[in-house]
This record gives C-alpha cells, sequence and structure tokens, in this order.
C-alpha cells in the first residue's frame, strides 16, 4: 500500500478552470467545500428525520423528506466535482464535516412531526443563509459555481416552504414547536 506524505485535504492542484486566476478558483473552491459539508449534513439529517418522524402527518412527512434527500445528494455530488474542477480535492468524510462545520447538530430524535418540521426549518434557514452569502462571495470570482448556487438555493427555499405550510397559519404565521 502506498503512502502519501500530505492528506487528501492539503492537496491543490496546480490549475483552475480557464479564465479564474489559480488563486480564486481554489478560494471558490474553498467556499464550495463549507457548502459540501452543508449539504451533505443536510441530507443525512433529512433522511434522520424521515426514518425518527412519528405522530399526525406520519406518512406526509416521511414520503415528503425523501424526495428532497435525493436531490440534496444530488446538490452534494454537484459541488463536489465543483470543487474538484477549481483544483481541491472534495472532502467529503463525516469526520471532516465534524471536524470543520460551523453549526450544532441536529439534536431531534424520535419525535412527533411539528417538532422535526419546526427543527428542520430552522436548519433549512441557516443552510440557505449560507448558500446566499456564498453565492455573494463566489459571484465575484466565477460565475459558474454562482450560478450553481443560485439553482440549489432556489430549490432549498422551495423544500422550506414545503415545510413551512406544516407551520403557518392561514394570516401567515409561523408557529415553531421549539
Amino acid at each position: 500500500m502506498a503512502t502519501q506524505n500530505s492528506s487528501a485535504k492539503d492537496v491543490q492542484a496546480k490549475y483552475t478552470v480557464p479564465g479564474v486566476d489559480l488563486e480564486d478558483g481554489h478560494r471558490v473552491a474553498e467556499i464550495l467545500q463549507m457548502r459540501l459539508h452543508a449539504l451533505n449534513d443536510l441530507q443525512l439529517t433529512l433522511k434522520h428525520a424521515h426514518w425518527n418522524v412519528v405522530g399526525p402527518n406520519f406518512i406526509a412527512v416521511h414520503e415528503m423528506l425523501d424526495p428532497q434527500v435525493n436531490v440534496v445528494r444530488g446538490f452534494v455530488d454537484e459541488v463536489a466535482e465543483r470543487v474538484a474542477t477549481m483544483g481541491l480535492s472534495p472532502q467529503g468524510t463525516p469526520g471532516a464535516i465534524a471536524a470543520e462545520r460551523t453549526w450544532d447538530d441536529y439534536a431531534v430524535g424520535r419525535a412527533d412531526t411539528l417538532t422535526h418540521i419546526s427543527a428542520l426549518d430552522k436548519v433549512y434557514t441557516g443552510v440557505i443563509a449560507d448558500h446566499r452569502n456564498a453565492i455573494e462571495e463566489v459571484g465575484k470570482l466565477d460565475p459558474m459555481a454562482e450560478d450553481l448556487l443560485v439553482g440549489q438555493t432556489r430549490e432549498l427555499e422551495l423544500f422550506q416552504w414545503f415545510l413551512r405550510s406544516f407551520l403557518s397559519n392561514n394570516t401567515g404565521e409561523l408557529h415553531h414547536e421549539n
């Protein structure tokens, strides 16, 4: 078995995409890496909620979450491939996510639908806000990464709206369980 002198995280290609200088390309990849962590965490969190939701509206929520998991898994692949295209090695291991994330772990276990939906609404709020911040930063450096994140944010906002339909009343007020 061959050994490497540096970890995969330390390996940076001596290239990035044409039209973007090396430093900017690698900065875009670093920003995208944090989005990769967030999306990996999100898809695992959604699946966790899918397995642990109980009570009234169980089947509606249980079945609503699987398509979200599948779409977010696709986002993970898109972002990882863009990181690699920009010249960095994408990190998708659980250890990398846990070590580098800036948010708390999802704290809800087996719980009723409104508890999970309330918690997931807050998760989506954080992921979407961070995606929007990343859009602003990468938009100055790489329009392709910006476009990727814009499309993903649009879908994430739609998924959050689905969840919020369970939490809002006819006047548009949100009621969170926790």
